[in-house]
């Protein structure tokens, strides 16, 4: 076989291995320029590809992608699921194939519309890599899991863009860089390529992302609030189980009793019974306790309402008037099970698998004088949902139980999921996880204070209120989508002008 035909054939395993290596430039290692370079790599491999080779590489780049940066899922399901191995094994690559998709369908539509020509393609890569997102962030209830623009936050230039446009607005850009420097790229079947506009666009997009770093979007309100965010690191195998309810209970009371924080916030589900089942003299203890100091314990607790009826819910206690959220955006299979699948739960051994959705609007919680933005684990991987009560809110509350996912990638790359919704917000976060990573974030979306993952421990602080509007939370995704659909229209109508010979 001559090297000319040998290396087509070999292009498809390079794309899976460049999306392989694009996890690093996500947390934990965060080596954001990684990402980018990762898929600059897989656009100059489709530059000169026919759609249906184009959809080959973007399929073996978002395999590559996803079974290493969302391996976790085998953990949840295997490990702490109790599916067989071999079924385990299947589901994950049936997922990480499926999820691969989005990436395959975005790199066709790309060469369908803009090619030939490499600027074209310079542009509609990226725009259809973005809008592969976006989809992929609502279908089927969604997995924005590994959006691009997650890479880029906090340290890269490009968070700068994450309070004006989103998540998807950084994930544009930084693809924008990506398709600006495959296009700079030397070609054996094309002639040597003009650089200075690629050069120059590229110094615009990241000096502007370093200047919008400076700006304020927002206002701080009064005086810091001292705050608590406890982890109980309670072992997933051991959560639910009878025996280890007394001794849960206790250790949170204790935990409580201890602090002298205004606003003490526990995990997602700390309380592993419903509500109705708590003692009532336990609740009084906790809301006593919060109330002597003119504060409030928000905390993560199951909630029966009726037969049949069970909400994944976080109760306030204290000062201020008893607050309640219900988790809206649940996890399939986890908290539900989608039309079909019953046969799949029934393998696994999820307790409480079948919750109630919350109501989408609901309001913030009122707390030690702050107005609380809450969401629940994965929902704040969904940060358009909770729009209009980050624009309400002070504060942003994430309780999260990602014992689920064990030592894994799983909730590092959460906790930079999270920096994106403060970003986004323009809002302080507090962020308490059973297993970890419990942490405080600033409006920044930096990481002020956390406690190591998979350890006992309360994380004592300040977080500092804030009001006002970021373009964001005015607009929302919809700028992102819209320019992106412009850049693949302009690549579109751009006049082809073929480089070389094939």
């Amino acid at each position: 076989m001559s090297a000319r035909r040998f290396a087509p054939a070999l292009a498809p395993l390079l794309s899976a291995l460049l999306g392989a290596l694009a996890v690093a430039g996500f947390a934990p290692p965060g080596w954001f320029p990684l990402s980018i370079l990762s898929l600059a790599g897989l656009f100059h491999l489709a530059l000169a590809a026919t759609p249906r080779h184009a959809f080959l590489l973007g399929w073996s780049y978002g395999l590559g992608l996803f079974l290493v940066g969302v391996s976790w899922i085998y953990v949840s399901i295997s490990t702490y699921g109790g599916m067989p191995v071999p079924l385990a094994v299947l589901a994950t690559l049936l997922f990480c194939a499926f999820i691969a998709l989005f990436p395959a369908l975005a790199l066709a539509a790309a060469a369908r519309l803009a090619s030939p020509g490499r600027g074209r393609l310079a542009l509609a890569l990226p725009a259809a890599w973005v809008l592969g997102e976006w989809l992929r962030g609502w279908i089927f209830t969604g997995f924005p899991w590994l959006a691009l623009g997650y890479s880029q936050v906090p340290d890269s230039p490009l968070a700068g863009f994450a309070p004006v446009l989103g998540v998807y607005g950084v994930s544009l850009l930084a693809a924008l860089s990506a398709g600006l420097l495959a296009a700079m790229a030397p070609r054996a079947d094309a002639g040597r390529p003009s650089r200075l506009p690629a050069v120059v666009l590229l110094a615009v997009l990241w000096l502007s992302g370093l200047a919008l770093q400076s700006v304020d979007w927002t206002r701080p309100t009064a005086a810091p609030v001292r705050v608590a965010l406890l982890q109980g690191n309670i072992p997933q195998d051991l959560k639910f189980r009878p025996e280890k309810l007394e001794a849960t209970l206790g250790q949170y009371a204790r935990a409580v009793l201890a602090s002298d924080a205004r606003l003490i916030v526990l995990p997602e589900t700390a309380l592993p019974l419903f509500r109705s089942a708590v003692p009532r003299d336990y609740l009084d203890l906790l809301a006593n306790h919060a109330r002597a100091r003119d504060g409030d314990v928000v905390l993560g607790i199951p909630e029966d309402a009726g037969p049949g009826r069970y909400y994944n819910s976080v109760l306030t206690l204290g000062t201020s008037p008893e607050g309640l959220y219900r988790k809206a955006h649940l996890v399939p299979f986890g908290e539900f099970v989608p039309f079909g699948f019953r046969w799949a739960v029934d393998l696994m051994s999820i307790p409480l698998g079948d919750f109630g959705r919350g109501k989408p609007d609901q309001p913030p919680l009122a707390a030690a004088g702050e107005k609380l933005a809450i969401n629940v684990c994965y929902e704040d991987a969904f940060g358009e949902e909770r729009i209009a009560a980050a624009r309400e809110s002070t504060l942003l509350v994430n309780v999260s139980n990602d014992a689920w996912f064990g030592a894994s990638l799983a909730p590092w790359q959460h906790l930079q999921i999270g920096a994106m919704r403060s970003l986004e917000a323009g809002r302080w976060q507090l962020r308490a996880n059973n297993t970890g990573i419990t942490a405080i974030l600033d409006d920044k979306g930096r990481v002020r204070a956390q406690l190591a993952p998979f350890v006992v421990g309360t994380l004592h602080g300040e977080a500092r209120g804030r009001t006002g509007d970021t373009p964001y939370l005015v607009l929302g995704n919809w700028p992102a989508v819209l320019v992106a659909l412009g850049l693949l229209a302009l690549a579109w109508r751009l006049p082809a002008r073929r480089q070389g010979h094939a």
